[in-house]
C-alpha cells in the first residue's frame, strides 16, 4: 500500500500547469508531467516557488548534461561498486537504489565524478517509477562492514542537495540497514542537514523481520 501523499491545492496545480504549458509550447524540453508538477508543488509550497524551482532544475539538467550521463560508460564502470539501481522493487513498487557504504572512502574518489554517478542513479531509478502507482524511490544504505573511513559527508551533502533541489519528493523512504552502534554519532550530524519531512523518511532497520516490511531481503546484492 503506497503511503498517502500530501494533497496539493488543485487551483495551485492548475495555475502551475498553465504557466508550464506556456513555457513548454515555446520550448518542449521544459515540459514536466503532472506527477512532476505535483511533486514540485508539495516540496516548494507555492506556485511561484515551484515554477522557479522547475526552471532552475531544467537549466541545471542542460548545463550538467543529465540526459547524456547514461552514455558515459567510463564513469558508470568506475563507480559501479558505489551504488546500484536494483532490478527488483520494494513491496509497494518503488525502484530501489542500493548503496553499500563499505565501498565508499572520502580519500579515494573524485567528488565531481561521484556526484555525476549519483545523478545517473537517481535518473535511472526515477525512469523506473510506475508513476500512476508510486512516483518515489527507496534508497537503501547498507552499513555492513562500515568503518569511519567510509563516512563521506560531502557526498551525502550533495545527495541531500540533489534530492531537495532537483528531485523534490522523489525520496519515499531511506532504509539504513546493518548499522553499527557508533554510526549514531554520524547520524546526529547528518540529521541536522535534513528538513523534518526528509528526516521522517529515514528508517533504521534493525532486523531481517523489520526489513521484510519494506522489501524482500533476498533481492539485495551479495556481489558488491
Amino acid at each position: 500500500m503506497a503511503e498517502e501523499l500530501k494533497p496539493v491545492n488543485e487551483e495551485d496545480f492548475k495555475l502551475l500547469k498553465e504557466r508550464m504549458n506556456l513555457i513548454a509550447s515555446a520550448d518542449p524540453a521544459q515540459y514536466h508531467n503532472d506527477y512532476s508538477l505535483r511533486r514540485y508543488l508539495r516540496a516548494f509550497k507555492s506556485v511561484d516557488s515551484a515554477f522557479q524551482a522547475i526552471l532552475k532544475t531544467n537549466k541545471w539538467r542542460t548545463e550538467y548534461g543529465v540526459p547524456e550521463l547514461h552514455e558515459n560508460k567510463e564513469l558508470i564502470e568506475k563507480y559501479n561498486d558505489k551504488a546500484r539501481v536494483l532490478r527488483h522493487r520494494d513491496i509497494i513498487g518503488r525502484p530501489i537504489i542500493y548503496i553499500p557504504a563499505k565501498n565508499h572512502s572520502s580519500s579515494d574518489r573524485n567528488i565531481d565524478d561521484l556526484t555525476k554517478f549519483i545523478v545517473y542513479c537517481l535518473e535511472d531509478a526515477s525512469k523506473k517509477c510506475f508513476e500512476e502507482v508510486v512516483d518515489n524511490l527507496c534508497i537503501v544504505f547498507d552499513l555492513n562492514n562500515f568503518t569511519l573511513s567510509c563516512m563521506d559527508y560531502q557526498v551525502l551533502k550533495n545527495l541531500i542537495w540533489l534530492l531537495s533541489r532537483h528531485y523534490p519528493e522523489r525520496l519515499g523512504v531511506c532504509l539504513i540497514i546493518n548499522s553499527p552502534a557508533f554510526f549514531a554519532g554520524c547520524w546526529a550530524v547528518i540529521k541536522g542537514w535534513l528538513d523534518e519531512n526528509t528526516a521522517g523518511k529515514v528508517t533504521f532497520v534493525n532486523s531481517e523481520m523489520d526489513l521484510c516490511q519494506y522489501l524482500i531481503p533476498d533481492i539485495l546484492p551479495t556481489d558488491m
